[in-house]
Protein backbone atom coordinates (compact mmCIF):
# COMPACT_ATOMS: atom_id res chain seq x y z
CA UNK A 1 0.00 0.00 0.00
CA UNK A 2 1.38 3.42 -1.30
CA UNK A 3 0.61 6.95 -0.43
CA UNK A 4 -1.78 8.45 -2.36
CA UNK A 5 0.76 9.80 -5.18
CA UNK A 6 2.31 6.89 -5.24
CA UNK A 7 5.41 8.41 -3.58
CA UNK A 8 6.18 5.95 -0.52
CA UNK A 9 5.54 2.25 0.04
CA UNK A 10 3.92 2.70 3.60
CA UNK A 11 2.63 -1.08 4.26
CA UNK A 12 3.33 -4.86 2.88
CA UNK A 13 1.84 -8.06 3.57
CA UNK A 14 3.45 -11.20 2.31
CA UNK A 15 0.86 -14.25 1.45
CA UNK A 16 1.10 -16.84 3.70
CA UNK A 17 1.08 -20.12 1.39
CA UNK A 18 0.02 -22.70 4.15
CA UNK A 19 -0.42 -25.77 3.16
CA UNK A 20 -0.68 -25.23 -0.62
CA UNK A 21 -0.07 -27.87 -2.95
CA UNK A 22 3.00 -27.31 -5.58
CA UNK A 23 0.78 -26.61 -8.58
CA UNK A 24 -1.15 -24.04 -6.37
CA UNK A 25 -1.22 -20.39 -7.70
CA UNK A 26 -0.61 -18.36 -4.73
CA UNK A 27 -2.40 -14.68 -5.50
CA UNK A 28 -4.47 -12.15 -3.90
CA UNK A 29 -7.41 -11.09 -6.19
CA UNK A 30 -10.17 -8.30 -5.72
CA UNK A 31 -9.95 -5.84 -3.60
CA UNK A 32 -12.68 -2.80 -1.99
CA UNK A 33 -12.63 -0.24 1.14
CA UNK A 34 -15.69 0.72 3.27
CA UNK A 35 -14.58 3.14 5.76
CA UNK A 36 -11.32 2.75 7.12
CA UNK A 37 -10.77 -0.80 5.92
CA UNK A 38 -9.53 -2.63 2.72
CA UNK A 39 -10.74 -5.70 1.80
CA UNK A 40 -8.10 -8.29 -0.19
CA UNK A 41 -9.12 -11.52 -1.59
CA UNK A 42 -6.98 -14.93 -1.82
CA UNK A 43 -6.39 -18.02 -3.94
CA UNK A 44 -7.42 -19.33 -0.34
CA UNK A 45 -11.14 -18.09 -0.33
CA UNK A 46 -10.23 -16.08 2.44
CA UNK A 47 -10.15 -12.11 2.82
CA UNK A 48 -7.79 -10.05 4.64
CA UNK A 49 -9.20 -7.24 6.19
CA UNK A 50 -6.48 -4.69 6.78
CA UNK A 51 -7.50 -1.89 9.30
CA UNK A 52 -6.37 1.77 8.27
CA UNK A 53 -6.03 4.56 10.42
CA UNK A 54 -6.85 8.17 9.16
CA UNK A 55 -3.10 9.02 10.16
CA UNK A 56 0.37 7.49 10.18
CA UNK A 57 1.32 4.23 8.96
CA UNK A 58 0.06 2.03 11.11
CA UNK A 59 -1.43 -0.36 9.30
CA UNK A 60 -2.64 -3.73 10.65
CA UNK A 61 -4.34 -7.29 9.30
CA UNK A 62 -7.37 -6.87 11.84
CA UNK A 63 -9.54 -10.25 10.48
CA UNK A 64 -9.36 -12.72 8.14
CA UNK A 65 -13.14 -13.55 6.33
CA UNK A 66 -13.34 -17.55 6.05
CA UNK A 67 -16.88 -17.14 3.78
CA UNK A 68 -15.66 -19.07 0.75
CA UNK A 69 -14.44 -22.75 -0.34
CA UNK A 70 -12.72 -21.36 -3.48
CA UNK A 71 -10.53 -18.42 -5.00
CA UNK A 72 -11.86 -15.31 -4.76
CA UNK A 73 -12.83 -13.39 -7.69
CA UNK A 74 -13.82 -10.13 -6.97
CA UNK A 75 -14.85 -7.74 -4.04
CA UNK A 76 -17.30 -4.79 -3.92
CA UNK A 77 -18.19 -2.31 -1.67
CA UNK A 78 -21.30 0.27 -1.60
CA UNK A 79 -20.31 3.72 -2.83
CA UNK A 80 -19.32 5.92 -0.65
CA UNK A 81 -22.23 8.76 -1.37
CA UNK A 82 -24.75 6.23 -0.55
CA UNK A 83 -26.55 6.33 2.97
CA UNK A 84 -25.50 3.82 5.70
CA UNK A 85 -27.15 0.18 4.61
CA UNK A 86 -26.85 -2.97 6.44
CA UNK A 87 -25.18 -4.58 3.62
CA UNK A 88 -21.82 -2.96 2.39
CA UNK A 89 -19.08 -5.37 1.17
CA UNK A 90 -19.79 -7.97 -1.61
CA UNK A 91 -17.21 -11.08 -2.33
CA UNK A 92 -17.47 -13.64 -5.11
CA UNK A 93 -15.17 -16.65 -5.76
CA UNK A 94 -14.54 -19.34 -8.49
CA UNK A 95 -17.86 -21.58 -7.47
CA UNK A 96 -20.07 -18.29 -7.88
CA UNK A 97 -21.12 -18.17 -4.67
CA UNK A 98 -21.51 -14.89 -3.28
CA UNK A 99 -21.11 -13.26 0.20
CA UNK A 100 -22.67 -10.26 1.94
CA UNK A 101 -21.24 -8.70 4.88
CA UNK A 102 -21.41 -5.65 7.11
CA UNK A 103 -18.24 -3.89 7.46
CA UNK A 104 -17.05 -2.84 11.63
CA UNK A 105 -14.67 -3.73 14.20
CA UNK A 106 -15.74 -7.20 13.51
CA UNK A 107 -17.06 -8.43 9.47
CA UNK A 108 -20.86 -9.77 9.84
CA UNK A 109 -21.87 -12.39 7.36
CA UNK A 110 -25.05 -11.60 6.60
CA UNK A 111 -26.23 -14.15 3.93
CA UNK A 112 -24.66 -16.36 1.10
CA UNK A 113 -26.14 -17.03 -2.12
CA UNK A 114 -25.39 -20.39 -3.40
CA UNK A 115 -23.19 -20.60 -7.01
CA UNK A 116 -24.80 -22.43 -9.97
CA UNK A 117 -22.36 -24.06 -11.28
CA UNK A 118 -20.52 -21.00 -13.17
CA UNK A 119 -17.61 -18.76 -11.60
CA UNK A 120 -18.45 -15.23 -11.26
CA UNK A 121 -16.15 -13.10 -12.15
CA UNK A 122 -17.16 -9.69 -11.27
CA UNK A 123 -19.75 -8.19 -8.34
CA UNK A 124 -20.70 -4.68 -7.95
CA UNK A 125 -23.43 -3.34 -5.18
CA UNK A 126 -25.24 -0.52 -5.89
CA UNK A 127 -28.17 0.82 -3.69
CA UNK A 128 -29.00 -2.41 -2.03
CA UNK A 129 -28.91 -4.52 -5.53
CA UNK A 130 -25.88 -6.74 -6.00
CA UNK A 131 -25.43 -7.24 -9.67
CA UNK A 132 -23.07 -10.39 -10.43
CA UNK A 133 -21.63 -11.36 -14.47
CA UNK A 134 -20.64 -14.92 -14.28
CA UNK A 135 -18.55 -17.69 -16.60
CA UNK A 136 -22.05 -18.48 -18.26
CA UNK A 137 -22.64 -14.92 -19.60
CA UNK A 138 -25.31 -14.54 -17.39
CA UNK A 139 -26.03 -10.95 -15.12
CA UNK A 140 -27.98 -11.71 -12.00
CA UNK A 141 -29.63 -8.87 -10.24
CA UNK A 142 -29.99 -9.75 -6.13
CA UNK A 143 -31.34 -8.03 -3.44
CA UNK A 144 -28.20 -7.35 -0.91
CA UNK A 145 -30.10 -7.60 1.85
CA UNK A 146 -31.64 -10.80 1.71
CA UNK A 147 -30.11 -12.29 -1.36
CA UNK A 148 -33.25 -13.09 -3.48
CA UNK A 149 -32.81 -13.33 -7.28
CA UNK A 150 -34.76 -10.25 -8.80
CA UNK A 151 -33.66 -10.33 -12.38
CA UNK A 152 -31.35 -13.06 -14.92
CA UNK A 153 -30.32 -12.02 -17.67
CA UNK A 154 -28.71 -13.83 -20.36
CA UNK A 155 -26.22 -10.96 -21.35
CA UNK A 156 -23.66 -12.35 -23.37
CA UNK A 157 -23.08 -15.88 -25.55
CA UNK A 158 -19.34 -16.37 -23.76
CA UNK A 159 -17.82 -15.60 -20.38
CA UNK A 160 -18.52 -12.21 -18.69
CA UNK A 161 -14.74 -10.94 -18.01
CA UNK A 162 -16.39 -7.54 -16.22
CA UNK A 163 -18.57 -5.20 -15.13
CA UNK A 164 -19.23 -1.47 -14.21
CA UNK A 165 -21.45 0.86 -12.33
CA UNK A 166 -22.04 4.17 -13.00
CA UNK A 167 -23.55 5.11 -9.70
CA UNK A 168 -24.77 8.55 -10.23
CA UNK A 169 -27.09 7.09 -12.59
CA UNK A 170 -27.44 3.51 -12.07
CA UNK A 171 -26.26 2.43 -15.61
CA UNK A 172 -24.30 -1.07 -15.69
CA UNK A 173 -21.82 -1.88 -17.73
CA UNK A 174 -21.30 -5.47 -18.71
CA UNK A 175 -18.15 -7.30 -21.23
CA UNK A 176 -17.26 -10.32 -22.05
CA UNK A 177 -15.35 -12.40 -24.23
CA UNK A 178 -18.32 -12.56 -27.57
CA UNK A 179 -16.78 -9.08 -28.31
CA UNK A 180 -19.43 -7.46 -27.16
CA UNK A 181 -20.40 -4.49 -24.57
CA UNK A 182 -23.46 -4.02 -23.50
CA UNK A 183 -25.00 -0.89 -21.01
CA UNK A 184 -27.73 -1.36 -18.44
CA UNK A 185 -30.52 0.64 -16.65
CA UNK A 186 -30.84 -0.20 -13.34
CA UNK A 187 -33.90 1.18 -11.39
CA UNK A 188 -36.61 0.55 -8.63
CA UNK A 189 -40.09 0.48 -9.75
CA UNK A 190 -41.98 2.84 -7.07
CA UNK A 191 -45.08 1.29 -6.64
CA UNK A 192 -43.49 -2.22 -5.84
CA UNK A 193 -39.41 -1.77 -4.90
CA UNK A 194 -38.85 -4.28 -7.42
CA UNK A 195 -35.58 -4.04 -9.40
CA UNK A 196 -36.27 -3.15 -13.04
CA UNK A 197 -33.55 -2.94 -15.98
CA UNK A 198 -33.83 -1.79 -19.38
CA UNK A 199 -31.18 -2.55 -22.31
CA UNK A 200 -29.62 1.37 -23.38
CA UNK A 201 -26.65 0.05 -25.99
CA UNK A 202 -25.14 -2.88 -27.58
CA UNK A 203 -21.15 -2.27 -28.94
CA UNK A 204 -19.46 -4.96 -30.91
CA UNK A 205 -15.78 -4.61 -30.63
CA UNK A 206 -14.74 -6.59 -33.81
CA UNK A 207 -11.61 -9.60 -33.70
CA UNK A 208 -11.40 -8.21 -30.05
CA UNK A 209 -11.58 -10.84 -26.95
CA UNK A 210 -12.52 -8.05 -24.46
CA UNK A 211 -10.96 -8.63 -20.96
CA UNK A 212 -11.59 -5.54 -19.22
CA UNK A 213 -13.90 -3.30 -19.59
CA UNK A 214 -15.32 0.34 -17.35
CA UNK A 215 -17.13 3.74 -17.54
CA UNK A 216 -14.85 6.59 -17.60
CA UNK A 217 -16.85 9.25 -15.34
CA UNK A 218 -19.77 8.49 -12.76
CA UNK A 219 -22.50 9.49 -15.40
CA UNK A 220 -21.73 6.50 -17.66
CA UNK A 221 -21.37 8.91 -20.45
CA UNK A 222 -18.25 7.12 -21.40
CA UNK A 223 -16.32 3.68 -21.72
CA UNK A 224 -13.17 2.49 -22.50
CA UNK A 225 -12.50 -1.39 -23.66
CA UNK A 226 -9.13 -3.41 -23.46
CA UNK A 227 -8.89 -6.67 -25.20
CA UNK A 228 -6.24 -10.06 -24.88
CA UNK A 229 -3.07 -8.93 -27.68
CA UNK A 230 -4.40 -5.28 -27.18
CA UNK A 231 -1.78 -2.89 -27.32
CA UNK A 232 -4.86 -0.21 -27.22
CA UNK A 233 -7.53 1.22 -24.73
CA UNK A 234 -10.54 2.25 -26.83
CA UNK A 235 -12.86 4.48 -25.65
CA UNK A 236 -16.39 4.94 -26.45
CA UNK A 237 -19.24 7.90 -25.43
CA UNK A 238 -22.17 9.27 -26.01
CA UNK A 239 -23.10 11.97 -28.47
Amino acid sequence: MYESDGSVMVYWHALDSGDAAPVQAVFARGIASSDHFICVGTWSGRVLVFDIPAKGPNIVLSEELSGHPTSVTDIASKPAQEKDSMADIVTADDSGLLCIWRSGPEFKLLTRIPGFGAPCASVHLWQGIIAAGYGNGQVRLYEASTGTLHVQIDAHARAICALDLAPEVGKLLSAAEDTFVHIWKLSRSPESGCIEVEHCHGECVPNTQVCGARFCDPLGSSFAVTGYDLSEILRFSSV
